[in-house]
């Protein structure tokens, strides 16, 4: 998808419910929870998991939380969660009732997982285990970060798996899935089908889900300064974030 700029506030959630139904899309990290240090040092406002229920029954269940962590890591943080929700970019998908969508994939061999952690111990940056994935964190250490990246990329392609970046990380996944998988496989399902998608997002990574929302007749709200988006809208930050759900 062409980048574009994005044009500035997004109407408010209402408008895109007139004649017709929305789904929202949410990122975790940078978009309902403030970017921190670590993975492990995030602080979510209190009753985070009890506020999505709320908005999601107002969206008669047309809301899912999109997210490059685990699902068990994410409700470890706010409690379980009776959303929607992908996990892991799209490798771990369920709907709010748990039951899963589609295959669930392969989780990482013990080779790269064990020259990630020695990569992360050797050179002070953070390591997280993922269900189907690993990923090294850079954010404390950042004069690290392009060795992090050059080593997972060589790693991820001599083992047949795919390296994929964010804001100061650096992740190996399948290759097989991406948020915008996930947001395709949800609007298969009944309770989303036939309603206009609307991903929100703060990194490179949700980029899929923009495009794939506006191919099937959706938008994009990309959340903080990087311009260069395939996304329609933009709010600044967390806080705006939580202001435009009313949550």
């Amino acid at each position: 998808m062409p980048a574009a700029i994005a044009i500035g506030a997004p109407p408010a959630l209402a408008s895109f419910m007139d004649g017709g139904s929305a789904a929202l899309f949410l990122d975790f990290d940078g978009t309902l929870v403030e970017i921190a240090s670590g993975p492990a040092a995030i602080t979510p406002v209190q009753g985070l998991a009890d506020r999505l229920l709320a908005l999601s029954k107002r969206l008669e269940g047309r809301c899912a939380v999109v997210s490059g962590r685990a699902i068990d890591d994410i409700e470890r943080h706010v409690g379980p969660l009776k959303v929607a929700i992908a996990g892991s970019h799209g490798s771990d998908i369920r709907s709010a009732t748990g039951e899963i969508l589609g295959e669930v994939a392969a989780s990482l061999p013990s080779q790269i997982e064990i020259a990630l952690r020695e990569f992360a111990d050797e050179h002070g940056v953070d390591y997280e285990h993922k269900a189907h994935g690993g990923a090294l964190h850079f954010r404390g250490n950042p004069d690290q970060g392009e060795k992090a990246v050059s080593f997972a990329t060589a790693l991820a392609a001599q083992n047949g798996w795919k390296a994929q970046g964010g804001k100061c990380v650096i992740e190996i996944v399948t290759g097989t899935n991406d948020k915008g998988s996930a947001v395709r496989a949800f609007m298969a399902t009944q309770t989303f089908e036939a309603s206009r998608p609307i991903f929100i997002g703060d990194d490179l990574t949700d980029e899929a889900g923009f495009a794939a929302c506006q191919e099937l007749g959706g938008i994009g709200i990309f959340v903080g300064e990087r311009h260069e988006t395939g996304a329609h809208y933009r709010l600044p930050n967390v806080a705006s974030v939580h202001t435009w759900l009313g949550i």
